[in-house]
């Protein structure tokens, strides 16, 4: 496989305060790439960087041999497409004005929308099955159809590398299945390289090729799940004691909580 992203040496700090550090990895085409941590690891401003929200102090990011900082705005957001972790909306745009706003890139000056604009988010709307909510506001509907709305929103941007910041965040674990699911059928039948952070480390596990686990804004360990989720890992760098085994239909790692005794 060919690498999409390249990184090396990438230090990023807000003010006086390093977040990353000596950051260095290739993603590669085609791949579901989960990066997992504890909170103030570095994992939101690592995809931040890649999708070019920040840029760092030090170090090189390059996304297929261009060096990220000389790409043009609108050809890197033909290219990646960034789902954040919130999303608010304060106006009721219908459901189909919100995913439509994804074709900006591809407007190229045009004030009004074509057919082929039209037929991409039909498209992505089936994709995502909220064609039923097209007319809806977006404002009055659940979580899980607001994120499978964003996510619609990005894939009409028609790009090549799907970057997510904690996708199932708050929501329910039906839905936190249902959005994997549909990541997972992205990624094998329209060839998308996907790069999400999570905090469920058993869901990442499943679902992903590769894991990079962050600690203190460093990379701790890289590899496939089983290489990265292991219980000497996890009570590194999360602090807590756990059970690793196989997951009984996988086959891949199964972390399972143990019951910490503490004096009160």
């Amino acid at each position: 496989m060919k690498s999409v992203y390249q990184l090396s040496g990438i230090c990023f700090r807000y003010g006086d305060a390093w977040v990353l550090e000596d950051i260095a990895f290739d993603v590669m085409e085609g791949e579901m790439l989960g990066i997992i941590g504890p909170n103030g690891s570095g994992k939101s401003s690592l995809l931040k960087l890649l999708s070019r929200l920040n840029t760092p102090q030090q170090g090189d990011i390059s996304l297929r041999a261009v060096d990220l900082t000389l790409m043009d705005q609108a050809d890197l957001a033909r290219t990646t497409a960034m789902v954040p972790q919130e999303s608010t909306f304060f106006f009721p745009y219908t459901v189909a004005e919100v995913v439509l706003m994804g074709r900006t890139p591809h407007l190229r000056g045009r004030l009004f929308e074509g057919r082929h604009d039209i037929d991409v988010v039909r498209e992505v709307m089936r994709w995502m099955d909220i064609t039923g909510l097209g007319d809806r506001p977006v404002t009055e509907i659940s979580g899980g159809e607001r994120q499978r709305v964003v996510i619609a929103r990005a894939l009409a941007q028609e790009p090549d590398i799907l970057i997510l910041d904690e996708p199932t965040a708050s929501l329910d674990i039906a839905h936190q299945v249902e959005i994997y699911h549909i990541l997972t059928r992205l990624n094998e039948e329209r060839g998308l390289t996907i790069i999400l952070s999570s905090h469920d480390l058993n869901l990442a596990a499943h679902y992903c090729h590769r894991m990079i686990l962050m600690n203190k804004g460093r990379i701790y360990a890289a590899g496939t799940p089983s290489e990265v989720i292991t219980e000497e890992h996890i009570r590194e760098v999360y602090g807590c004691p756990v059970l690793v085994d196989a997951h009984p239909v996988s086959g891949g790692p199964r972390l399972t909580l143990l019951p910490v005794k503490r004096k009160i």
